[in-house]
């Protein structure tokens, strides 16, 4: 059923796909004609699948594909006539040999499937004159006055852009987002039910309860950044938040006020960063992570999913648990627990 939403398109050959995604095939092989990718199970002479680990070598075996992405010691447990295209990551291969196939996948469509530089009748725009050529706006969709937007993005459905903003050329802004106090840059993807700029949660207590304090700065979302659908990023209190250049934010993962992310980070579903944290470059978070406010996480450093870090973390190092630890301490300290579980009622008692 994917080829109703994303149909393929023109068949490539296997030598072309193997340089594209960085994998290796028999030169003999180098011409073979494919049409798509498909998982093992439905996979034909013109599919390529693939297999990651050695869990799928019956399947693998019984598989009717073309070829298949495996690690080179797999290549001899594939079935007669399948072209095996050797590399150390399968799965990644094979996702980048998607997108070769389904390049219209790469990048959400407009909603309702307008042409480049329509604009929806029932949408408001107060200065039209900010939006370059080829821009699509879809219905019900509101931008303020002041708002510049580049060429060749689109604005989807009840989309609303507050005054001031900027957004780059060939950006997306998903259905029913909100965009205020942000300058968002070029290829940008924001999906659908985002909220971009919105205040921080910060508050100074005083003997007559809590005071809003005011975020009277931005927030910048650099080049090729992709946001997920129902994230949030709020705008600072005193400094810009940022998200850099690269980065690639979940569905539902809270960016709170003066977080600055390094370039190229990835942050998975669910993760809360609090405020005035500051992350390097190439940061990896894993799902349902919490951090404490006013941290600082060094380049290349990543944390286990669940973690909940209370400290700063140096560059390079991998931290899991909770409250998180670095990974080698967590791994002992789990296998201690798990000896302990395994003693006898009372053995521990003095």
């Amino acid at each position: 059923m994917t080829s109703r939403f994303f149909p393929p398109a023109e068949p490539q050959r296997l030598g072309a796909i193997a340089e594209a995604v960085g994998a290796k095939v028999d030169p003999a092989h180098a011409g073979r004609i494919m049409s798509d990718v498909k998982p093992l199970s439905e996979a034909g002479p013109e599919h390529i699948s693939f297999i990651r680990d050695s869990k799928a070598l019956r399947e693998a075996a019984e598989s009717a594909a073309g070829a298949i992405f495996c690690e080179p010691r797999f290549a001899d447990r594939l079935a007669p006539g399948t072209v095996a295209l050797l590399t150390p990551y399968p799965g990644n291969a094979f996702g980048l040999a998607t997108g070769l196939f389904h390049p219209s996948a790469m990048r959400p469509r407009p909603m309702t499937a307008r042409s480049g530089g329509e604009i929806a009748a029932n949408a408001v725009i107060e200065d039209p004159d900010g939006l370059e050529a080829n821009v699509i706006v879809e219905p019900f969709a509101v931008i303020a006055r002041d708002v510049e937007i580049g060429r060749g993005s689109v604005i989807g459905p009840n989309v609303v852009i507050g005054q001031g903003c900027t957004i780059g050329r060939n950006t997306v802004i998903g259905a029913n987002t909100t965009i205020q106090c942000a300058h968002i840059g070029d290829r940008v993807i924001i999906h659908p039910g985002a909220r971009i700029g919105k205040d921080g949660f910060v508050l100074a207590r005083t003997p007559h309860g809590y005071v809003k304090i005011p975020q009277t700065y931005a927030v910048i979302i650099q080049d090729d950044v992709e946001i997920g659908a129902n994230a949030t990023v709020d705008r600072g209190s005193w400094r810009d938040t940022v998200i850099g250049k690269g980065s690639k934010i979940d569905n539902s993962v809270m960016v709170a006020h003066n977080v600055v992310m390094g370039c190229h980070c990835v942050v998975a579903g669910c993760t809360g960063i609090a405020g005035s944290i500051t992350m390097g470059d190439y940061v990896t978070l894993g799902g349902h992570v919490g951090l404490r406010d006013g941290i600082t996480i060094g380049d290349g450093a990543s944390v286990a999913g669940k973690s909940a870090v209370a400290g700063d973390i140096p560059a390079g190092a991998q931290f899991a648990g909770a409250p998180a630890v670095e990974k080698r301490q967590f791994i002992s300290e789990m296998m201690v627990l798990k000896r302990l579980a395994k003693l006898p009622p009372g053995a521990l008692k003095s």
